[in-house]
């Protein structure tokens, strides 16, 4: 499928060149989609992702990643490329470079960027104990504002042994790491590994609302910030921000694979798009 996502209106609001009025800022509300579409990546074309969109993640990082994952990230068609229409990237248990497992980490750092808008992809997840797939974006300056100064939106995470759980985060100065400010979603008599599902965040300048299909189920904003840190945290989400995906094995997410994991796992892309006002 690939349609462009409707969401319903369920509360008075509107959102213009960044402003919102309307009902009070609760969990049940939505927000007009966002219809202006300024990146579309629907994955048509066989082979390598296109590069005018798409850089990698190549290696373990520092730590593994700083999460002591476990995979070595590669750019082989092995761990991405793209077949029938779909971005597949896939988990591998092999030893390469010094590490039993490969996957890929696709980033548009340097390449594609920008502030508020909806950001949304069309995802089939993986399964199994230590698979920890995401869909994400940092700061545009990181290289300059190291993490978490230049801030974290966890649009989409989930842990392979909980399929039908996923987590919406940020991460900034005072909440990071174990302390990010964070909210799970339920699928109800479903699992996200069974078929595909779109995920997506709407975000202005004092908001983060996160969707799963047309469903949101979260909504944070700086005095969500604000309360949960004491007053000791920065909203850092008023800036441009690029796109990650990725594929990681182990860490201290989802812990490591034991021995009912099975290998190959693949996280299965329809599209990526991004909207603005």
């Amino acid at each position: 499928m690939k349609t462009i996502q409707s969401i319903a209106l369920k509360c008075l609001m509107v959102i213009s060149l960044g402003f919102i009025s309307g009902c009070e800022t609760d969990d049940t509300q939505t927000v007009a989609t966002l219809t202006n579409l300024v990146l579309s990546d629907e994955f048509n074309t066989e082979g390598a992702p296109n590069s005018d969109i798409w850089g990698f993640d190549i290696g373990t990082g520092i730590d593994g990643w700083g999460n002591n994952e476990l995979q070595y990230y590669t750019d082989r068609t092995d761990n991405v490329e793209i077949q029938n229409g779909v971005l597949l990237i896939t988990a591998r248990e092999e030893a390469f470079e010094g590490s039993a497992y490969t996957s890929a980490r696709l980033t548009t750092k340097d390449k594609f960027e920008q502030q508020y808008g909806r950001f949304e992809a069309r995802i089939r997840l993986p399964f199994g104990q230590g698979i920890w797939p995401a869909f994400w974006m940092l700061g545009a300056d990181i290289d300059e504002n190291p993490w978490p100064g230049a801030g974290e939106i966890d649009i989409m995470e989930y842990r392979g042994q909980e399929p039908t759980i996923l987590v919406g985060s940020i991460h900034g100065p005072g909440y990071s790491g174990g302390d990010a400010i964070s909210k799970e979603y339920t699928l109800e008599n479903d699992r996200f590994d069974t078929g595909f599902h779109v995920f997506g965040i709407e975000w202005g300048p004092d908001f983060i609302n996160y969707y799963v299909d047309d469903v949101l189920y979260n909504r944070i904003t700086p005095e969500d910030v604000e309360e949960e840190t004491n007053g000791e945290g920065t909203w850092v989400f008023n800036k441009p921000f690029f796109i990650l995906m990725n594929l990681a094995v182990g860490g201290t997410f989802v812990g490591p694979p034991n021995a009912e994991t099975q290998f190959p796992q693949t996280m299965i892309v329809d599209y990526v798009r991004v909207y603005t006002n």
